[in-house]
């Protein structure tokens, strides 16, 4: 598993923390570590940069001038692929799908939205339900007809090679843990694209660490989550030449904590997100991490993971909070002393 044979452009701050959190596991009568995620740079970090390590890389290795990008209008992804792009001197255009139907102003135009903006990204809005792939698809076309080299990224930058930044993922915690005489018993994080969960556990078969991964979905159904996770794995495996090395098995994810849909949020994940902020000083967002999160309080109430020492993977996305603030009631936190 040789990944220095592969094309990188080393912009993320590796590596990130792996910390316990004393006050979330007290409550919660689990022993919970997080692995720092959101702490990889880029526009606020987040596990997208890990994956543009090889993306970006593979990008000018073939000459792009222009990267193109797709996602929800919150896009964790976007932001971090024109952060990149900023800092490489590339062109940035994101295609954006209304996943959720808001008209309101700081969703559509905040958080992430402002941040693609301010890194010189050009962004097109789409409707709910649009083939993104096909529209992505087009775009790349007209704008290679006027003689742009563009570099495609997936939605998520989940393909092989950008997953590959979560099989580095997976040295890179299994290292720290041998370092500190840590057994970690399970990973938990928030998947959808399918990448991060992808690579982690080709790493972690390739290196036999008998770490089980579970990952907690935020759009698809279970089966059609862990379909997505195994095969992009398989071809993971495959690019590093060890396939064969991922069983189905090895693929486990939890879809009951979605909501309405990807990019709704939840109740629950309104509580991950009070109870990160107010126990570790950590920031959430509500469309993918706290979903995660949600998952990870739930589980551990219910008994789950008893006896079990859990790193949770914060996969970043706090700079969407300025894009939900209708989503929080603070009129409790208002007091006249």
């Amino acid at each position: 598993m040789h990944l220095s044979r592969f094309p990188r452009i080393r912009l993320a701050h590796l590596p990130t923390p792996l910390e316990p959190m004393k006050r979330l596991s007290k409550e919660l009568g689990v022993e919970i570590w997080i692995k720092r995620d959101d702490c990889t740079g880029m526009s606020t970090g987040g596990n997208k940069t890990r994956k543009l390590e090889f993306l970006m890389a593979e990008a000018l290795e073939q000459g792009a001038d222009m990267v193109m990008t797709q996602g929800a209008t919150q896009t964790n992804h976007g932001r971090q692929t024109a952060a990149y792009a900023a800092k490489l001197g590339l062109d940035c255009h994101i295609l954006l799908e209304d996943r959720t139907g808001y008209d309101d102003a700081n969703y559509n135009h905040n958080g992430n939205v402002l941040l693609d903006h301010l890194h010189g990204a050009t962004t097109q809005k789409f409707p709910g339900g649009h083939d993104m792939v096909a529209e992505m698809g087009r775009a790349a076309e007209k704008k290679r007809a006027e003689g742009r080299n563009v570099y495609v990224i997936p939605g998520g930058g989940s393909n092989p090679t950008g997953a590959l930044g979560y099989v580095n993922c997976a040295f890179e915690l299994l290292g720290q843990a041998n370092d500190a005489g840590l057994q970690i018993d399970r990973v938990v994080h928030a998947t959808g694209s399918s990448g991060t969960q992808a690579g982690l556990v080709t790493g972690l078969c390739a290196m036999n660490a008998q770490i089980p991964v579970l990952g907690i979905g935020t759009r698809a159904p279970q089966a059609k989550q862990e379909q997505m996770v195994f095969d992009l794995a398989c071809r993971t495996a495959e690019k590093l030449g060890c396939a064969g090395v991922v069983r189905r098995e090895d693929v486990m994810a939890n879809t009951d904590y979605v909501g309405e849909g990807y990019g709704i949020p939840t109740e629950s994940g309104i509580e991950a997100i009070r109870m990160f902020a107010e126990l570790e000083g950590i920031l959430l967002d509500p469309c993918y991490s706290a979903k995660g999160a949600a998952g990870l309080i739930d589980l551990a109430r219910k008994g789950a993971f008893k006896d079990e020492r859990v790193v949770f993977l914060h996969t970043g996305g706090a700079a969407a909070l300025g894009g939900y603030d209708f989503a929080f009631d603070h009129s409790d936190r208002w007091v006249n002393l």
